[in-house]
């Protein structure tokens, strides 16, 4: 990551990330999701879709903002139409609910390193330019100490507010975001489909679906692709990258 790269991240939550994905990658992945034949995680769809588990341009992202011991939590895709709605505004420090932190959603600093609760990686395999919907956010919130006092109409996106942006994003390009910022889906606006895959991350010590990565299902994986699909633990932990 670059010094400005890692000042964005501090200070709004999220990052774009641009052309992280060749024209080829996208369109092979496309073609994949026009056929229809998606069952399970993406990660499950094939070649293309499991290097993403530990995409080359991705992987010095997740080892700054989680650490070396970043494992693939789970992963899905999320298909929309133009006029379709989606979640509404949630997530942040306390994952929405009012009874308090739920263990997993969280952003720390110290010392100049910056960790990470749950994140993702949302790979977009469409245009989503500005106005059409799709992920929107709050900057800033991973930090903020009053999310409870955002009004439900916001939340749902009956109400514009200043403070809410959908970023503009490219096919190819990748979005970063912690789970600690509050974000969720406008409606699409595009007469194309929204596509994106959408791969969460957490540190290695720590989970957040339970269902966790049969590996058997998956053929060929390299050493580090094992490591990334592990289950949470702590002792004797393997590095994502072997620091030798």
């Amino acid at each position: 990551m670059t010094g400005e790269e890692k000042f964005q991240v501090d200070l709004e939550g999220y990052l774009v990330i641009k052309n992280v994905l060749t024209d080829d990658e996208v369109s092979e992945m496309n073609t994949f999701i026009d056929k229809g034949d998606m069952e399970g995680r993406p990660s499950l769809w094939g070649e293309p879709f499991k290097r993403l588990i530990d995409h080359p341009k991705i992987l010095p992202y997740l080892i700054e903002l989680l650490g070396p011991y970043v494992r693939l939590d789970h992963d899905y895709v999320i298909i929309m139409n133009k006029g379709e709605k989606r979640g509404r505004l949630h997530g942040g420090e306390d994952g929405g609910h009012p009874s308090g932190n739920v263990g997993d959603h969280w952003y720390k600093y110290r010392d100049g390193v910056m960790r990470n609760g749950l994140s993702v990686m949302t790979y977009n395999l469409k245009d989503a330019p500005e106005g059409v919907g799709g992920f929107a956010c709050i900057p800033a919130s991973h930090k903020c100490n009053f999310a409870t006092e955002i009004p439900g109409d916001v939340r749902s996106f009956e109400r514009s507010a200043h403070y809410v942006v959908q970023p503009p994003l490219e096919a190819g390009d990748v979005l970063f975001f912690t789970e600690a910022l509050i974000h969720g889906t406008m409606p699409w606006q595009a007469d194309h489909q929204r596509r994106a895959l959408l791969f969460k991350y957490s540190p290695g010590h720590s989970a957040w679906n339970g269902n966790y990565y049969d590996i058997s299902k998956y053929g060929e994986l390299t050493d580090r692709q094992r490591r990334m699909l592990m289950p949470p633990s702590i002792g004797r932990r393997p590095r994502v990258v072997d620091p030798n």
